[in-house]
């Protein structure tokens, strides 16, 4: 009977202050909207970055005859050069960190090319201006810089480059991305929490008189703090909702029927699984921060 007459006040509290209400709603709903984005995003760029990582390659390019680089003086790489290449990639200090190795000739280099760009090219381009390629998967691909040293600036060899170092422009603006999101969502939750600690505050001005006459009959603190927080919760409980019915269409909407269609080179996007987990803590967050404010208002406004 307790329990029911305090859902009752905050019911009653909540239908009293509907625009407050509703305004603790959307900055909740806006600022969890982007703390799930953020939180998304940057799955997404731990998907991406485990994917590329474990395929990414170490590409050694051997000198054509027109080859500009200082190593490349003597002209195209001979087949001495070659052998030695290959035995240093044999060798045991290499071997062991190497998972397989392709070599790639000129005519496959060329063809290659040809049905990228299409045959329009094949007059174009010749198969002596391919470089012949060493193709490097390693077991860690972060040891990328063993092969850059071992191999860089030996005669013969145009240059050593590392594909994943194609990626990290890429990482590094989402990433800046999710720090932007996360900084606006930040503000956004500042803006809830004081938005509920007010709406506490005047919800508890307007009804003075009755907290006035329950101290009186002995009331205690805990009794009528509650009513107001859960106020509060609710509101921001219908907040975090929101926000999670937003971040599920977007992954549905977005990612799914979307980007997957539209951006081939990426095959990993977060899902549904990634969303789910997600969501639980946006409610979580919600109702916490919720809840602590409006305590702490509460409470405040009582000792005055």
């Amino acid at each position: 009977m307790r329990f029911a007459l305090v859902l009752s006040e905050a019911f009653s509290g909540l239908r009293r202050n509907v625009s407050m209400v509703i305004s603790v709603v959307l900055v909740t709903f806006v600022s969890l909207t982007f703390v799930g984005a953020a939180m998304l995003m940057q799955m997404q760029i731990g998907t991406m970055r485990d994917f590329w990582v474990d395929r990414a390659q170490v590409a050694i390019y051997m000198c054509t005859d027109i080859s500009q680089a200082v190593t490349c003086a003597d002209g195209a790489a001979t087949q001495e050069q070659l052998d030695e290449v290959q035995a240093t990639l044999d060798s045991a200090a290499l071997s062991s960190r190497i998972r397989d190795v392709r070599f790639e000739t000129q005519e496959e280099a060329y063809q290659n090319v040809i049905d990228l760009l299409g045959e329009d090219y094949a007059s174009v381009i010749t198969p002596d201006q391919m470089n012949q390629t060493y193709w490097i998967n390693l077991n860690d691909q972060t040891e990328s810089d063993i092969i850059f040293e071992a191999f860089n600036g030996r005669p013969g060899i145009e240059q050593v480059k590392d594909q994943l170092q194609y990626l990290e422009p890429l990482f590094s603006a989402l990433t800046v991305a999710t720090y932007i999101a996360v900084g606006i969502a930040g503000l956004m939750l500042i803006a809830a929490v004081l938005l509920i600690a007010t709406t506490i505050r005047l919800s508890a001005y307007a009804r003075r008189r009755e907290l006035g006459i329950m101290r009186l009959v002995g009331a205690s603190n805990r009794f009528i703090q509650l009513p107001f927080v859960l106020e509060g919760v609710f509101a921001a409980l219908i907040g975090s909702i929101l926000a999670s019915g937003a971040v599920i269409a977007g992954v549905h909407f977005g990612v799914n029927q979307y980007l997957r269609a539209r951006i081939d080179f990426v095959t990993t996007w977060v899902g549904m699984d990634e969303a789910w987990l997600v969501i639980p803590v946006l409610i979580v967050i919600g109702v916490v921060l919720a809840g602590l404010s409006a305590g702490f208002a509460i409470r405040r406004w009582l000792r005055a």
